[in-house]
């Protein structure tokens, strides 16, 4: 696992110092180690580990280092946050290996003389680790040590919700996010797909209420399965396959998603339309928009036109369609389970957002003909970024009005909100964080 390990370190400094996203930089770091299956397993149970449980674990290593965690070189910071999530968290790795293989780590990078320090703080924390003194749960401190979320988010969804969802949303940071997966059912059957799946021992779950819609469990790597080459089958989060059932295309329309990439949602809305009507589907960047490309062509899905545009600033009229789709950019505070890294940007951070997502629903209401439909979502849980969205277009937009949401069956409204609005929080669906409004032009 030497080698793992080694990635590990790698991912962890690179999402520290270019702040990437932690799915994209672990993709391309096992890439560039050449992990097999079973060093990939394992690197990205400790990456993501580490980065899940960063705030625990820096408390912990405070309680055996004279120098503040923040103080410590990164190197050596990050190599003493893997020894100890491994003594924690990793049953099959002994204690004396979690040390040994630290150790070794600093010596490989540069840390030689920091190898001492590492042995000493992690050889303490193995004798210590059953009587830590750690924070009252109770308290505002305690909490952000146990699930390892910054106090100011604690906080922020304490009053935005309240104390109750609150915690909810913090016990569902703790939970694996499940993946889910839309059938292409222009391309293959439920029974086809189960027993093409079945052959790489991959179990396969309904979803209810949500058709052609499944939990995949057990998987391995799903570009290697015969399903996948196929164009069988894409993946997309429960939450935005609940998005596209609200947007309800109808085979023969016209329907613009405006902020596309990777595709997931442009891919189930032509499904939905059975190939027939036209899915234009735009993203601001080139490379994204190639990615939606060869998405929409394993998929065999004709009628989606990628293509780019800037939705925040387009330079050329479109012409109007029945559906417009606007799943602006966000905080992600819906999405922390998969990239937990953004839990701990501040707050300030995201200052501008709402004023770039009203710009984009403004924008997008533009392409929208008589009676048709638009769509606002996002994948966070900031009612700055959605509720708060929603209702001022509707005021400042006397040309719309709100349209009423035909949920599908098992999801509720966990707040009070609207009838055109609904807030999927993970725990109610074991999905990522959501959010989707509805407006019709008048």
């Amino acid at each position: 696992m030497d080698k793992a390990r080694s990635a590990v370190l790698a991912a962890l400094l690179r999402v520290r110092v270019d702040q990437g996203y932690s799915n994209i930089v672990l993709d391309k770091t096992v890439i560039s180690f050449g992990l097999d299956q079973r060093d990939t397993a394992f690197a990205s149970a400790l990456f993501y580990g580490v980065l899940e449980k960063r705030l625990r674990l820096d408390y912990c290593i405070s309680q055996f280092s004279k120098m503040a965690p923040g103080k410590l070189d990164p190197v050596v910071l990050e190599i003493l946050r893997m020894g100890v999530f491994q003594m924690f968290y990793m049953d099959r790795v002994p204690d004396s290996a979690a040390v040994n293989e630290a150790v070794n780590l600093a010596k490989q990078n540069k840390a030689v003389k920091a190898s001492g320090f590492i042995n000493g703080v992690l050889r303490n924390v193995i004798r210590n680790k059953k009587s830590i003194q750690w924070p009252d749960e109770t308290t505002p401190k305690g909490k952000s040590i146990r699930y390892s979320c910054p106090e100011e988010w604690i906080a922020f969804w304490e009053k935005a919700y309240d104390p109750t969802v609150c915690g909810e949303i913090l016990d569902s940071l703790e939970k694996k996010p499940p993946l889910y997966i839309h059938l292409n059912s222009l391309k293959t059957t439920e029974e086809k797909l189960r027993e093409t799946l079945a052959k790489d021992d991959v179990k396969c779950c309904n979803i209810t209420g949500l058709k052609n819609t499944f939990r995949l469990e057990q998987t391995g790597s799903l570009a290697g399965m015969e399903a996948f080459r196929e164009g069988w089958f894409h993946v997309q989060d429960l939450s935005s396959q609940i998005c596209c059932a609200l947007v309800d295309p109808q085979p023969g329309e016209r329907v613009i998603d405006v902020c596309a990439a990777p595709g997931g949602k442009t891919f189930t809305l032509a499904e939905k339309m059975r190939n027939q009507g036209e899915v234009l589907s735009f993203d601001k960047y080139k490379g994204k928009v190639r990615l939606i490309r060869q998405g929409a062509e394993r998929l065999g899905l004709s009628i989606v036109k990628a293509g780019v545009r800037d939705a925040s600033a387009p330079k050329e009229a479109l012409e109007k369609a029945d559906r417009v789709l606007c799943d602006v950019p966000c905080s992600g505070l819906g999405v922390i389970r998969r990239k937990p890294e953004i839990r701990y940007k501040s707050m300030k951070e995201l200052d501008g957002l709402p004023d770039l997502q009203y710009l984009i629903l403004c924008e997008s209401a533009e392409l929208v003909r008589e009676k048709g439909k638009l769509f606002y979502s996002t994948c966070t849980l900031n009612p700055e970024e959605n509720g708060k969205i929603a209702n001022r277009f509707l005021l400042e937009h006397p040309g719309f009005a709100p349209l009423a949401l035909d949920l599908p069956e098992g999801i509720v409204r966990k707040i009070d909100e609207p009838e055109n609005q609904i807030t999927i929080f993970p725990f109610t669906a074991d999905s990522d964080g959501f959010f989707v409004a509805a407006f019709q032009k008048i």
